[in-house]
């Protein structure tokens, strides 16, 4: 049997896939968030924000408390991308990396990262007070636990407290399993993510169902009318276009699971491991969210990500019962630095907020605030550790060499003729590779016996897309557009839709 159609056959966990099972976070069960107009004809204005998350309405929000006039265009809904799916938490531990920061980039260059990522947390906590925005803003710990690795867990409690951040090691935890400690960082953050989005949206200028097709200098061309602004800002998660800034080639993208319970007891902070396959928890209310079971975007061909994590759920909380699961994607840049500030040396009227790792909220309050203030003339006394422009040579060659190889095995993908896996052959609630009429296809079979079949080319740059059983959808292992399996676009930063794409 070819290795294409083993993949095929290996999505075959032992769990049927349900086509019909929700996927929507806890954060989407519980709010409405308020509806918005298309753009309606061309506009000019002074700042125009592409992308309608926490990033994108932070920026807009803040350069229009600076009397600026700003504008947000969205694809979808506002909050409809990750920041519906994150886990909320609000904090300066970032796993393990005051200690490699300190080691690599210098003392002052890790203490900068630290103020920031502070500041970030106040900042949110005094828009919460000044607007009263009634969204389950809470201060309490954050917890970097193992179960493996005690000494370095150390190391990282003194790299931080050298840096002046709150942090301590501690013996033992609250969690229901073993550990070997724990780094706590005291007073930090979580929240209800789409409350506080709604609370900073009500005075802003949003127009929702409003897509970016492209940006020519001060033009942005949108399926709704011609936008001409003075300053552009791409809070799009991963930046659509390819040239200038090159983005593509500098960060990759992975995604994470989470599942909330209720029958459990509320923990007394946030819990992040950093052993391999562990967990992150953080209490909402009633529920337990328990988070893990993460990979690079289009590298899970063989799923089992949500029953990993309901093993874990069961063996550790076994009186829990499943509310609802989900997932998010994040993108990492190659030294682990997110990108924040101007695109490109080319384009000093466009800016970037990207590359924010698994730590999206305070990212997104911290890009808010070099961005709008850059855009007002000041000189942002952060912005130098997370400039786009910088180039970590050393840091970053291994990480880039890596992309370089998956992206060139993507690009090749397909140009050859070992598939023989047969349309036929798929079990209702299955996908998989096959070829027909001498072409390559995605295929997928619902639980009706019919067949969704689309083109395997992704069309940002053309990488082949991988079939994710976990969440029934075709994921590019290249650069990490997503699409489900009729081949509507979930995640950018592809732009169209596959139907959309004349193959």
């Amino acid at each position: 049997m070819d290795s294409e159609n083993s993949r095929m056959i290996n999505t075959e966990t032992g769990i049927e896939p349900d086509e019909n099972k929700s996927r929507t976070s806890i954060w989407s069960q519980t709010t409405e968030v308020q509806e918005r107009l298309p753009l309606s004809g061309n506009r000019e204005v002074d700042v125009a924000v592409i992308g309608g998350g926490m990033a994108g309405l932070l920026t807009a929000y803040l350069l229009q408390q600076k009397g600026r006039q700003v504008i947000v265009l969205e694809a979808a809904r506002i909050g409809s991308g990750q920041t519906r799916n994150t886990t909320a938490k609000i904090t300066s531990q970032h796993g393990l990396v005051y200690d490699k920061l300190t080691r690599k980039y210098g003392f002052q260059n890790a203490r900068l990262y630290a103020r920031a990522n502070e500041e970030a947390i106040s900042m949110y906590e005094k828009i919460v007070q000044q607007r009263q925005i009634d969204c389950d803003f809470q201060r309490l710990p954050s917890y970097l636990y193992s179960t493996q690795d005690r000494e370095v867990l150390q190391a990282e409690a003194r790299a931080a407290a050298r840096l002046g951040l709150p942090a301590s090691f501690q013996e033992s935890t609250a969690l229901p399993f073993a550990t070997v400690g724990a780094v706590c960082f005291e007073h930090q953050a979580q929240f209800h993510p789409l409350k506080f989005l709604s609370g900073i949206a009500k005075d802003l200028e949003i127009y929702e169902r409003t897509m970016v097709y492209s940006v020519k200098g001060h033009k942005l061309r949108t399926n709704h009318g011609m936008v001409t602004a003075r300053h552009i800002v791409f809070a799009t998660h991963y930046p659509f276009p390819v040239i200038p800034g090159f983005y593509f080639a500098r960060q990759h993208q992975e995604r994470s699971y989470a599942i909330a319970y209720t029958g459990t007891k509320p923990l007394d902070g946030m819990y992040y491991s950093i052993d391999d396959m562990g967990l992150s928890f953080r209490s909402y209310k009633d529920l337990l969210i328990i988070g893990g079971g993460g990979h690079r975007t289009g590298r899970q061909e063989a799923g089992g990500s949500y029953e990993f994590l309901r093993m874990q759920a069961k063996q550790y909380f076994p009186e829990a019962e499943e509310e609802a699961c989900w997932s998010a994607q994040d993108c990492i840049s190659h030294d682990m630095l997110p990108f924040i500030g101007t695109y490109s040396c080319l384009r000093p009227y466009w800016y970037v907020s990207t590359g924010f790792k698994k730590w999206g909220m305070t990212f997104s309050m911290l890009s808010a605030m070099i961005i709008s203030d850059r855009i007002c003339g000041v000189e942002h006394p952060y912005q130098k550790v997370f400039t786009p422009q910088r180039w970590h040579s050393i840091v970053s060659a291994r990480a880039f060499f890596l992309d370089l190889g998956i992206s060139i095995k993507g690009l090749l993908a397909g140009y050859h003729f070992l598939t023989s896996a047969r349309e036929e052959d798929l079990k209702p609630g299955h996908g998989g590779i096959v070829r027909k009429g001498g072409k390559r296809y995605g295929c997928y079979r619902d639980s009706q016996g019919e067949v969704h079949r689309i083109s395997l080319r992704c069309p940002h740059m053309g990488c082949e897309l991988l079939w994710n059983p976990d969440e029934l959808s075709w994921d590019c292992p290249c650069h990490g557009s997503r699409f489900d399996y009729d081949g509507n676009l979930i995640d950018n930063p592809a732009q169209k839709h596959k139907k959309d794409v004349l193959e």
